[in-house]
């Protein structure tokens, strides 16, 4: 069991101060009826609980954003437009969160999220969850390049990235390629064609395991991923 108001507050993202005047001026419902008791005891799993006619959501969400190019990937920035920003009302928990990260200037595929659980599983490279990249660039990819990137990319630090795959894009004269990595270093994409002496003019990311960007969802909107969504996250690993 759970107080009207903290369920409340936890669900739709509002402080618990903010759900109490709500609870009190009437607006949300549980099974139906009005209720004005702010600790009222709440059954997540069998109380049907409204906020201003709108059922709350379920604990946990996951959201689908194509990422446009100029907000961070993070929950708050002082300088910067955050991710979080593109998020619709109907969309916002408490705790939400980036599960991983975006360069500022890479759109694309970023899936977030309330559940740090999920985030661990799908980020950690033991999970061997891939995520792919469209890659611009400023020159041809070569066998060289791919077969670098097939054996592991060493940074000049003495980092070595783990065995990813390159591949180029047909009809772009070999200045454009997909990349399949299962970790997530800073900038790492780009620093792996760095190493060899291409640039990355433009990076989108595609999908996350077996999960694809929406064709048709616009840059910069929002939907909410199903359960068959989140299953295909976690299948087509890379090794």
């Amino acid at each position: 069991m759970e107080r009207l108001d903290r369920l409340l507050s936890s669900r739709t993202g509002c402080s618990r101060k903010d759900a109490q005047k709500q609870i009190k001026s009437g607006a949300v419902t549980v099974n139906g009826a009005v209720c004005k008791t702010i600790d009222a005891k709440i059954d997540p799993d069998s109380d049907v609980v409204e906020a201003g006619g709108h059922a709350l959501g379920e604990e946990y969400i996951y959201i689908m954003l194509n990422k446009p190019a100029g907000y961070v990937s993070a929950t708050e920035d002082r300088r910067d437009k955050t991710v979080l920003d593109l998020v619709p009302p109907e969309l916002r928990r408490k705790g939400l969160f980036p599960a991983g990260r975006l360069d500022k200037d890479t759109e694309g595929l970023l899936i977030i999220t309330n559940d740090g659980e999920f985030a661990h599983r799908m980020l950690s490279p033991k999970k061997h969850v891939p995520k792919r990249y469209i890659a611009q660039l400023d020159g041809e990819i070569t066998d060289d390049a791919k077969k670098r990137f097939e054996e592991g990319i060493i940074f000049a630090d003495g980092t070595k990235c783990l065995p990813a795959k390159l591949q180029t894009v047909e009809n772009s004269h070999n200045r454009a390629g997909t990349v399949e990595i299962c970790e997530g270093k800073f900038h790492q994409v780009k620093k792996m064609f760095a190493v060899c002496g291409l640039q990355v003019v433009h990076l989108q990311r595609i999908s996350v395991g077996n999960l694809y960007l929406d064709g048709k969802l616009p840059i910069g909107s929002c939907k909410k991923l199903t359960k068959l969504d989140i299953e295909q996250i976690f299948m087509g690993k890379l090794y």
